[in-house]
């Protein structure tokens, strides 16, 4: 429980600095703003405290358990989210006409001595913030909506919630108070702060707006995804999955649980094979089939099959689905189905309206599966928004690709058994379409243990043997290949013999977590480096420190008995 908490506070801190925060800061940075008279400057800050605490407890609230709510009350799934924006709009027109703002008060001014503060109209107006607000899904998101879209959510699923709200608000907080910092360091500002109160006003009706038609969408898709390594790192390491997974009840043994780790991001030289892919199950609407009909696996064996988890307020989601619509057009013909699995994160997210509209707006012509009890999602054991399952005309799943990119992969996995299942098969050109996904500034952080071995390229890993590898001359960027004969574990890889790692990465400074003893040699684009004189228990070592960022491809030697765990870049 308690590494849960740290697992929930930390993955939100991520969320709460992501670029899926956008639609929420204007109206946390105007916080202070009350419709009262003139507050002084600990009213603003009492009032910013309380928006935040309210977004806070409706958040985590409504996300464990407003789908059961809603449920067990037979109320429509959008209701939340409905009331959420109406919330915004009457505050918004209560800082735009005085005497709605007067109303608004009036209902706390018994509880408020000696003197109203609008702290409590604020907790309110945070309630209302945290029923339309959608952070970046990753895997502690992923729990809590599974665990509530299923009934079984429980204390931990709450604390867990809470947690991750708490960690959501953290930033948000100093936000809002820099909002009222802005203002006390003027006189002047602070003395005609009943000029801003419009303005304010304003700016939550737009909002409330920009919220409602999802206006916000192209902003956060074209930020760059600066917290992605560090939301990986957080959520993706092998303590909080295995936590996350007991959560949701799923086991670590059997077929496609166990490769799930091999096939994501492997090399198409050996595309894996992860066992039968589970049936549709629990599947409540199907769309874009002949007369919105069922499909089932058994009834598609002969093509090759993509299944696609994705949400429509997912921004990921949103960028990498023009490349899977791109391969249903053109590889249809030849066999491929793509069926896109709508796995609802939030409760409005379960309308089936909502989600056709959500298709279209983003042009998806395959069928569609709505997955509101997450019952499809579960037999595959899935935690990502988006998630790929590439399965072959046999009903073997081949591939995995959680997240965005990795799109030449998975086209050239698709080609491949289209190939083998239609021998003789012409397949037009590879599609082109753009990247859209922001580009990083440094290389992620990469894990070279076979439970998170996602940028391998040269071949793919089981735990607890020993493999041998060549490396080959040219690495894709971002990537990783290895040489010579390891002994692979789930966290680390011991060198055996002529141990070699080639990395194509971009970084200003480049960190390696290594331990056992010897000299590890280094060669940075051919020429020979300062070598790492490795001593003792897993520590990390700095490798190579450039006068700035830019791209290379490192070498490293590693001796006999060396342990390699992970690289970290700055």
């Amino acid at each position: 429980m308690l590494q849960l908490v740290f697992i929930g506070y930390f993955a939100g801190v991520v969320a709460g600095l992501s670029p899926c925060i956008v639609p929420v800061l204007p109206i946390v940075f105007v916080s202070w703003t009350s419709p009262l008279p003139n507050p002084s400057a600990r009213q603003r800050r009492r009032r910013s405290f309380a928006i935040i605490a309210g977004l806070v407890l409706s958040f985590s609230t409504f996300t464990a358990l407003g789908a059961e709510l809603l449920s067990a009350l037979n109320l429509p799934a959008n209701l939340l989210h409905t009331v959420g924006i109406g919330v915004l709009v009457l505050f918004g027109f209560g800082l735009l006409i005085p005497r709605i703002g007067e109303w608004l008060e009036r209902p706390f001014a018994r509880f408020a001595r000696p003197a109203p503060t609008g702290s409590r109209s604020g907790f309110t107006l945070g309630l209302g913030l945290g029923l339309v607000f959608v952070p970046c899904a990753g895997p502690v998101l992923a729990a809590v909506a599974v665990l509530g879209a299923r009934h079984h959510a429980s204390v931990a699923s709450v604390l867990l919630s809470l947690f991750f709200g708490a960690g959501v608000a953290t930033p948000l907080l100093f936000v809002a108070l820099a909002g009222d910092r802005l203002i006390a360091r003027s006189r002047r500002a602070s003395d005609w702060s009943r000029r801003y109160r419009p303005v304010a006003g304003l700016t939550l009706l737009l909002m409330a707006l920009a919220i409602t038609f999802n206006l916000t969408a192209s902003l956060q898709r074209a930020l760059p995804g600066y917290t992605r390594a560090l939301q990986h790192w957080v959520e993706g390491n092998g303590v909080a999955s295995k936590q996350l997974r007991q959560l949701q009840g799923h086991s670590d043994r059997g077929s496609l649980a166990t490769c799930q780790g091999i096939a994501a991001y492997s090399s198409m030289q050996s595309l894996a094979k992860c066992g039968l892919a589970p049936e549709f199950s629990g599947i409540t609407a199907w769309r874009n089939t002949p007369g919105n009909t069922p499909l089932t696996m058994k009834g598609l064996r002969g093509h090759v099959v993509l299944v696609d988890f994705w949400t429509y307020s997912c921004i990921n989601c949103q960028r990498s689905i023009p490349h899977v619509e791109a391969w249903s057009e053109r590889y249809r013909r030849d066999g491929l189905v793509v069926i896109g699995v709508a796995a609802p994160e939030f409760a409005f997210e379960h309308v089936v309206a909502n989600i056709v509209a959500g298709a279209s707006s983003l042009h998806m012509t395959y069928p569609i599966a709505v997955d509101n009890n997450l019952a499809t999602w579960s037999a595959y054991a899935n935690q990502y928004w988006p998630a790929e399952y590439l399965i072959d005309a046999t009903g073997t799943v081949r591939h995995v690709s959680y997240g965005e990119g990795n799109y030449a992969d998975t086209e050239r996995a698709i080609r491949s058994l289209l190939r083998s299942a239609h021998p003789g098969v012409t397949l037009a050109p590879a599609t082109n379409v753009v990247d859209t996904r922001p580009r990083s500034s440094v290389s992620p952080e990469t894990y070279l243990g076979t439970r998170r071995s996602h940028y391998l390229t040269n071949g793919f890993m089981t735990t607890g043997s020993t493999q041998t590898f060549a490396i080959p001359q040219f690495v894709s960027p971002q990537s990783y290949a290895l040489g010579g004969t390891w002994h692979t574990g789930a966290e680390g890889i011991t060198a055996v013999r002529h141990g070699q790692i080639r990395l194509n990465f971009v970084a200003k400074n480049v960190y390696l977590v290594l331990s056992g003893r010897g000299s590890v040699g280094v060669r940075l684009n051919g020429h020979q480096m300062a070598a790492l004189d490795v001593r003792g228990f897993p520590t990390l070592y700095p490798v190579l420190a450039l006068p700035n960022t830019q791209n290379g491809v490192v070498t490293l030697t590693v001796p006999s008995g060396v342990t390699a765990f992970a690289f970290t870049f700055g």
